[in-house]
């Protein structure tokens, strides 16, 4: 890649602001090392790890890179038989239990989400927790080697400990010595060259013997080992001098274990860098709020809302360009100051950040090319002491670019032919985007020439485009604008400066009628531009809003139709269990006559009998077919207590509770109550007509003595309860019974209100009644039957 363009673009404060973010000195290591690649599968993959990486944060949180650390000096040396001391195997030990704890976050949010390529570079991870374990056992956390590294390192330890304690024992016992304090300069003992001694004043020395080990600055005091501890301090130095044998073998053999894996967890250094390089390309993503671009190698830009990334993200003005499709180059106009040359190095660090597999700071579906290579010419380039002019500066450049330029490039030039006569400028300028198009590349020029504006409107393959300018309010608006070639508005400006209105007019009777035309046609181009903008805003409000209604519609009719779904199921199987319910009555009943029949003689005839059970049976309801709807005729005057079928149930058959509300019945379905439009209501039979008697076969009903007076419900749910009432009901109404006793207990009341209901609507009961004195009270509902 370019490395000017790179410097021109500012690539390289991308590149520090990535290793910013890296959490080790390992993945700062790998995003120095980043660069733009000219490969497209290469990019691809760049850009999924980046994603997955981010994925895996918005569902586990930061990664744990707590003790992963740059290990590998200390590996070297472990390798090459050095020492390594406490500390440094201690970082050995973090190193294993951080890789393997970000192993596990990895493994845990591949669990929710697919990761391939964190996985994959997973898979290679050791996991040394044997030696990790080993070295924790001999060392502590701050670096020191611990009495259980080996028992002969405990036993000396000890050693140490009993013969320190005798020896300052004995000190302490000489310095009590009222007699020895006055000869003293402080009654401590203190330590010099690793040996107990005592501050003795230079005028006692000799009272003392022994050795003087040191002295202060003054002279006035000795620091001296009195004769009496000499044996015993001797004999700590042996034992301090095997004890720092002992820690020296120990860290050896240590070491030999982190040699002899070096190159395994050289390894894994590599991979936990690259893994956290990963991660801070997903920070920067977050800290940008920054889109994964669609890459492709066809040279396609489409950019919406791009924004730099190095600008304030709240104060940043996006733009959004296409290039490559309908038109390969953009020659962009407009005043100074208006945003052309950010808009240039927006769209080329842009495209280098998506190169080195970094999301961009644009909206989700933008999509940028891979090119070979990207060529930026972008600001004064003017040299004292090359002695260079701005116009020589721009050539030399341009001349460079030249030779490297290919069909797959992606080409920025800002001010094209600036810093020289205006006509020869222009004209070498044009011949610039002659040669360029030639090539084929991808080119975006900014110009102040108005020449370039017709030359573009000319060529197939070249688009105007240019910075937005409020002359109201004599402000850039940093809006690129593809399609609408810039206006100077120097005219404009001036005025509104207050330059004299005779120079102004002067100075537009100088400039020639076509250049007026020009402006002219620029300045009706915009006004179409700003009516078209407006009426695309409105439109797009209108849409958004007609979509929004449109998805709220299609829900409720989502919901409307799931719970309608529901009811009818629900109806149905309300209706299954009340036909079979009536089946089993039914054929009870069939039964009792038919044994009524043998034994009292009665003219009930077989086929009948049959024939109405064939009849029970047909009037199962079908669960799948559904009857149409009844339309135009309105239900006529439906009162409490009609027989009435429910046309959105399926035809399912109900009585009339009661009337509520206009156009509203409440119909009792079999145990289910529920309220019904009466449009919805089809008469049966009418409460009047249900009075009047049907004519029918009689048969004489006897009392049996078996047949039970009283049934006990306690303890049963509702609809078990309401069938066994309706069995009990029949049975004592066939059994000529006068009065029944049903138990249903106190409880919250639940049981006996659903019962007394289902009385009230039996055609067997006459009334109904709590129990009395010696009944059983409310626990008991007593009914009388017809």
């Amino acid at each position: 890649m370019n490395e000017k363009a790179l410097h021109t673009l500012e690539y390289d404060k991308i590149i520090r602001r990535l290793t910013g973010l890296a959490a080790t000195s390992l993945g700062r290591e790998e995003a120095e090392k980043l660069t733009p690649s000219r490969e497209l599968e290469i990019v691809k993959r760049r850009l999924a790890a980046t994603d997955e990486a981010s994925r895996a944060v918005s569902l586990k949180g930061a990664p744990p890179f707590g003790g992963i650390t740059d290990i590998r000096s200390s590996l070297q040396r472990a390798k090459l038989q050095g020492m390594l001391q406490p500390p440094e195997l201690m970082e050995v030990a973090q190193f294993i239990m951080g890789s393997r704890r970000l192993n596990r976050f990895i493994a845990s949010a591949g669990e929710e989400t697919e990761l391939p390529l964190l996985s994959d570079l997973c898979e290679p991870l050791t996991d040394f927790k044997a030696l990790e374990d080993e070295i924790r056992r001999c060392i502590d956390e701050q670096g020191d080697v611990l009495d259980s590294a080996s028992p002969e390192l405990a036993s000396m330890r000890r050693d140490i400990r009993v013969n320190e304690g005798r020896a300052r024992e004995k000190l302490e016992s000489l310095i009590r010595s009222s007699s020895v304090q006055k000869m003293l300069q402080e009654t401590l003992i203190t330590m010099r060259n690793d040996r107990y001694v005592i501050p003795v004043k230079q005028e006692y020395r000799a009272h003392f013997g022994g050795i003087v080990h040191d002295q202060s600055g003054s002279g006035a005091t000795l620091f001296i080992e009195p004769e009496a501890v000499v044996q015993m301090n001797n004999k700590l130095r042996e034992l301090k001098i095997k004890e720092q044998n002992e820690v020296e073998r120990i860290l050896r053999k240590l070491t030999a274990e982190v040699g002899e894996r070096a190159d395994l967890l050289a390894g894994d250094a590599e991979i936990l860098g690259i893994i956290d390089f990963v991660f801070a390309k997903a920070s920067l993503a977050h800290a940008l709020s920054a889109t994964l671009p669609v890459m492709n190698d066809e040279g396609k830009i489409v950019l919406y809302k791009g924004r730099h990334p190095l600008l304030d993200i709240k104060t940043a003005v996006p733009i959004d360009i296409e290039l490559g499709e309908s038109y390969t180059s953009i020659i962009v106009t407009g005043p100074n100051t208006g945003g052309k040359t950010v808009s240039l190095k927006t769209i080329g660090l842009l495209s280098l950040m998506a190169m080195s597999g970094l999301f961009v700071p644009a909206e989700d579906g933008s999509r940028l090319c891979v090119f070979d290579g990207i060529y930026a010419d972008i600001g004064d380039e003017q040299s004292i002491e090359q002695s260079l002019s701005t116009f020589s500066s721009h050539m030399t450049n341009l001349i460079s670019m030249l030779g490297q330029v290919t069909s797959r490039s992606l080409v920025l030039l800002d001010e094209l032919g600036a810093g020289t006569d205006p006509a020869e400028g222009s004209a070498l300028a044009i011949a610039i985007l002659e040669h360029l198009q030639k090539l084929g590349c991808r080119l975006i020029a900014t110009t102040h020439y108005s020449e370039l504006k017709a030359y573009a409107y000319n060529r197939e393959g070249i688009t105007n485009a240019s910075m937005e300018f409020d002359v109201a309010t004599l402000r850039p608006t940093y809006r690129l604008l593809v399609g609408v070639p810039g206006r100077s508005n120097a005219f404009a400006i001036a005025e509104r400066l207050g330059l004299p209105k005779s120079i102004i007019d002067h100075a537009r009777g100088e400039v020639s009628e076509d250049e007026l035309k020009v402006d002219s046609m620029i300045a009706s181009l915009e006004q179409d531009r700003l009516q078209a903008e407006t009426e695309r805003r409105t439109a797009e409000m209108l849409r958004l809003e007609t979509e929004k209604l449109r998805k709220e519609i299609q829900e409720e009719r989502f919901k409307l139709q799931e719970q309608k779904a529901k009811l009818l199921e629900a109806a149905r199987e309300e209706a299954r269990q009340q036909v079979a319910k009536a089946k089993r009555e039914a054929e009870e009943i069939i039964a009792d006559l038919r044994r009524l029949a043998l034994e009292e003689g009665a003219s009930v005839k077989e086929h009948k009998l049959i024939e109405a059970k064939k009849r029970l049976e047909e009037a199962v309801p079908d669960p799948v077919s559904r009857p149409t709807r009844q339309g135009g005729a309105k239900p006529s005057k439906i009162v409490a207590g009609d027989e009435v079928k429910v046309h959105s149930l399926n035809g399912q058959k109900g009585h009339v509770v009661e009337l509520v509300g206009s156009g509203e019945a409440v119909v009792q379905l079999g145990i289910l109550k529920m309220k019904v439009s009466l449009s919805d209501l089809e008469p049966m039979r009418s409460a009047s007509s249900a009075k009047t008697p049907a004519q029918a076969t009689t048969v004489k009903r006897s009392r049996d003595e078996n047949i039970r007076t009283e049934l006990d419900l306690r303890g049963m749910a509702l609809d078990e309860a309401l069938m066994e009432v309706d069995r009990f009901l029949d049975e004592a109404f066939l059994g000529n019974l006068g009065q029944v006793y049903i138990i249903h207990g106190k409880g919250t009341g639940a049981l006996r209100s659903g019962i007394q209901d289902f009385l009230r609507r039996h055609t067997h009961v006459k009334s109904y009644r709590l129990g009395q004195f010696g009944e059983g009270g409310a626990g008991v509902s007593v009914a009388e039957l017809h």
